[in-house]
């Protein structure tokens, strides 16, 4: 049976993780950074903790007979899709991303897009304003360049220590979160403009929508480039692409 890793901490690791415990045809490990205190539950067996590197992903790949691994981490973690890429060449292990693809601007949407935390803040601009901040916890130190604000932030685990800013409110939640509830929320809070990365999917997509539809400006931060791979944008193209080359190999008889 194949050893298959999957670099996870997405919906669509889960979710592929579940179709391939179904399918019975892979021996399935997922790999989480183990940066949320409660990861939520899988259909294979998880791995918890950083590799070291591409170095150390090579070692894990090598020791554990790994035949194929697929990248189905977060569009914005940069460090462990590079050295995914990294390792899977080095090792000659077969090799694709799943990459669901970004959200795209529709009619009614007030956009604007940012490459960084910093620049969003700055694009909140100086006159007060009440900010719904739908970052990791890893990027919010920024926020405190702009104290004049009054921000919303929602993250899965709580914020520690708590950003050092007169005015904010936190909400520990874990999505996927409906427009309707987003909507409700912000009318709560008197939203007026949201930050988000364009993460794609539906899961996170309620705030977008909720945001679309109050007419509240969002500020996008635009997804880092990704390395240059082979990729899927969906579960059944991994199912797919898995069967493929499998099934190729086998027919080779390797």
């Amino acid at each position: 049976m194949p050893r298959l890793l999957i670099l996870g901490g997405t919906t669509e690791a889960r979710l592929l993780g579940e179709r391939l415990a179904e399918d019975g045809s892979f021996d399935v490990t997922v790999s989480l950074a183990g940066r949320t205190a409660a990861p939520v539950p899988h259909a294979v067996p998880v791995r918890l903790g950083g590799f070291g590197g591409a170095a150390g992903l090579c070692r894990y790949l090598a020791a554990e007979r790994i035949d194929a691994l697929i990248d189905a981490t977060h569009p914005y973690a940069t460090a462990i899709s590079q050295n995914a890429v990294a390792a899977a060449r080095q090792t000659g292990v077969a090799f694709v991303t799943l990459r669901r693809p970004p959200w795209r601007a529709v009619a009614g949407d007030r956009w604007t897009e940012v490459n960084d935390t910093g620049a969003a803040v700055r694009a909140i601009g100086a006159r007060p304003r009440g900010v719904f901040v739908a970052l990791g916890r890893n990027e919010l130190a920024a926020l405190a360049a702009a104290p004049q604000h009054r921000y919303l932030v929602r993250s899965v685990d709580p914020v520690e220590p708590p950003l050092p800013l007169p005015h904010v409110t936190y909400i520990t939640a874990r999505g996927p979160f409906s427009e309707a509830d987003d909507r409700a929320l912000m009318q709560a809070h008197g939203i007026d403009v949201v930050i988000a990365k364009n993460s794609g999917g539906t899961a996170a997509y309620g705030k977008i929508a909720a945001a679309r539809a109050l007419g509240i400006e969002v500020i996008v931060l635009r997804r880092p480039p990704a390395p240059a791979a082979p990729a899927v944008e969906t579960i059944d193209a991994a199912m797919a692409w898995l069967d493929h080359a499998f099934t190729s190999a086998a027919a080779r008889g390797v």
